[in-house]
């Protein structure tokens, strides 16, 4: 459940410093699945816009620690864990609301609070496939279009 499928081709990624890596990635605004609010990988600022995206995807007091600003595969590897958590929490949630909230909710709200479990699932699988892509990047992989 909440897992997208496969809309576009998979990605390769090559070595960095190979002629035109970054062309594509510049060109679509990243890889599928890149963060629409954080720049292609080797756009100037590309790195502080993933640390605050990031950071927005954690609780506010990540804010407060400046390891996390400074170590940004830190702070991916920390994102990754909170929105895993999430998922499978939305994931629970879906199971259970008829049973737990049936008959609690007034006829029809069920079904509105199941789509909407399943819209927010939806967005923090995209979010997961964007941490990884930025955690990739961090890693020195470029990502560049398959033909």
């Amino acid at each position: 459940m909440f897992d997208q499928s496969p809309t576009s081709p998979p990605v390769r990624t090559a070595a960095p410093g190979s002629p035109g890596a970054f062309a594509a990635a510049r060109a679509k605004g990243g890889p599928p699945g890149w963060p629409d609010r954080v720049p292609p990988p080797g756009v100037r600022g590309w790195q502080p816009a993933a640390v605050s995206w990031l950071l927005d995807l954690c609780p506010p007091e990540y804010r407060s620690h400046a390891v996390l600003r400074r170590h940004p595969v830190a702070l991916a590897w920390l994102a990754d864990h909170h929105v895993s958590a999430q998922v499978e929490s939305m994931r629970q949630a879906y199971r259970t609301v008829r049973i737990d909230l049936g008959e609690a909710l007034p006829t029809g709200t069920v079904t509105a609070v199941l789509v909407c479990l399943e819209q927010e699932g939806l967005r923090l699988r995209a979010a997961q496939r964007g941490i990884t892509l930025i955690r990739e990047v961090i890693d020195g992989n470029v990502f560049i279009e398959r033909l």
